[in-house]
């Protein structure tokens, strides 16, 4: 049975509350490197991009982060290369916080990097981490069980985050 826990419009509202709080982390830069990862994180990163636009002079940078899900270890790949977001402010980002394995392997290809200043950012936080990852911006935090799952559609004609 699937239970919405965020609609299109509570997506929106939390899109925008983030990108507000990530500019107000990051007004002094001169750019942000929104790296998101592939799928729903990188489509998650486009719509923050778009409200940051809207927000800030800054320049917002995308970049897609490709890690293999079922092999982690495997090497990560990223469409800028390494130079492209040295010493700059860079915010990794999900559409959902499991366990933190798949943000930890990002974590772990960006910390080979200097940079001015990492963050993370999710839409949606279930609180069942088994590695020390946190989302210094959440859309949303929600206790589930570990039977359950969350799911984000990002397409235009059912645009919610359900729980399965």
């Amino acid at each position: 049975m699937e239970s919405t826990i965020l609609t299109k419009t509570q997506i929106e509202q939390k899109i925008k509350r983030i990108a507000y709080q990530i500019y107000e982390c990051n007004h002094n830069q001169k750019s942000i490197v929104l790296a998101g990862i592939a799928d729903n994180g990188f489509v998650f990163a486009k719509k923050l991009q778009k409200v940051l636009l809207q927000i800030t002079p800054l320049e917002i940078v995308l970049c897609e982060v490709r890690i293999d899900k079922k092999q982690p270890l495997n090497a990560v790949n990223t469409s800028l290369h390494t130079g492209d977001y040295r010493n700059k402010s860079l915010v990794l980002v999900d559409d959902v916080l499991n366990s933190g394995t798949t943000l930890m392997y990002a974590i772990r290809h960006f910390l080979a990097v200097p940079l001015r200043q990492f963050k993370t950012a999710v839409l949606v936080d279930r609180n069942h981490k088994k590695y020390p990852v946190k989302a210094d911006f959440k859309g949303i935090s929600l206790s589930t069980s570990l039977q359950e799952h969350v799911q984000v559609n990002f397409t235009k004609s059912a645009e919610k985050a359900y729980l399965v």
